[in-house]
């Protein structure tokens, strides 16, 4: 799988998120220092949770609400109640990189 560079690490400050354009989107997060990287799209809706709300080690869809645990991808609250896929993320130097899966 493919590494792709997402950023770098003063790109995003504690609790913010960015989207990286791939198919389907994957949005990258920064919660106490630490970088996460999970689908983007909620699993109930069309909403993108780079737009959402970070807290700790959960992120909320600015659309009905739904949590997502930042870690596993596990949905934690209604209405959501399937799981988003994690990808892992490196840091090397300045710039963060996400795995994402050669879907070509």
């Amino acid at each position: 799988m493919p590494w792709i560079r997402a950023c770098s690490v003063d790109e995003l400050d504690d609790g913010d998120a960015l989207q990286i354009p791939t198919t389907p989107p994957v949005a990258v997060f920064r919660t106490d220092g630490e970088f996460f990287a999970l689908d983007d799209t909620c699993s109930h809706g069309q909403s993108s949770l780079a737009d959402g709300y970070v807290e700790g080690d959960q992120v909320e869809c600015a659309w009905h609400l739904a949590k997502f645990d930042l870690r596993t991808g596990a949905a934690l609250t209604l209405p959501a109640t399937k799981p988003l896929c994690t990808y892992r993320v490196r840091v090397d130097g300045d710039d963060v990189s996400v795995e994402v899966p050669d879907r070509g």
